[in-house]
């Protein structure tokens, strides 16, 4: 294991250290109805735009967590602040607003989700939540995977996958990264906002 904010790579133990609750807080069940109709989100950043498709089907709560923030505007102006090309993108941390404080990769919105670990492969374009040691510790971060990531299957929650802008995934996984794990961007990758609109 690398630290409190390591996923590791194929080989290394699969745990996400993320945040720091011994004993997570999970949120409030979710208010709204399965028969809601679809929506895809939208994560613009500098670098183009990216389009998720959820799967409400092995993760509800999860999916509406995500939904929840975001409708709330909690994703605007965070950023990507862990790269590892060939694996994931990785955001979602409210410490990564300009003028926060706190570590990047420890932050969340106040409360932890009981996990919902499915049979959906970790494959590339897959979103999935990161979480911390414990299986119940996931609350507004997630990763995007930019490779095939199956020893992370049945141990983090995937609820959805890119469904456009693959190519915006790879240029921000390209970008050059630096620290220990090489895994900290050099510049800023700005998520600017992350808006909900109906699936088509």
């Amino acid at each position: 294991m690398k630290g409190a904010n390591s996923l590791g790579q194929p080989g290394d133990p699969p745990v996400l250290f993320l945040a720091r609750h011994p004993v997570p807080r999970l949120a409030p069940t979710p208010m709204s109805t399965p028969s809601a109709p679809a929506e895809h989100a939208v994560i613009k950043t500098a670098y183009g735009e990216i389009t998720l498709a959820f799967w409400p089907d092995v993760a509800p709560k999860t999916v509406e967590n995500f939904k929840k923030l975001a409708r709330e505007g909690f994703y605007d102006g965070t950023a990507f602040h862990r790269v590892i090309k060939g694996f994931m993108i990785q955001g979602g941390c409210p410490n990564t607003k300009v003028g926060a404080k706190g570590q990047p990769g420890t932050g969340d919105p106040g409360w932890k989700l009981k996990a919902e670990f499915n049979a959906k492969p970790h494959m590339r374009g897959v979103l999935s939540m990161a979480r911390s040691s414990h299986p119940d510790s996931a609350g507004s971060q997630f990763f995007i995977c930019h490779g095939e990531a199956r020893f992370l299957d049945r141990q983090y929650t995937a609820f959805g996958e890119v469904v456009k802008g693959l190519d915006v995934l790879d240029r921000i996984a390209s970008v050059p990264c630096a620290g220990s794990e090489r895994s900290t961007p050099v510049e800023r990758i700005a998520v600017e906002s992350v808006v909900l609109v109906p699936a088509t």
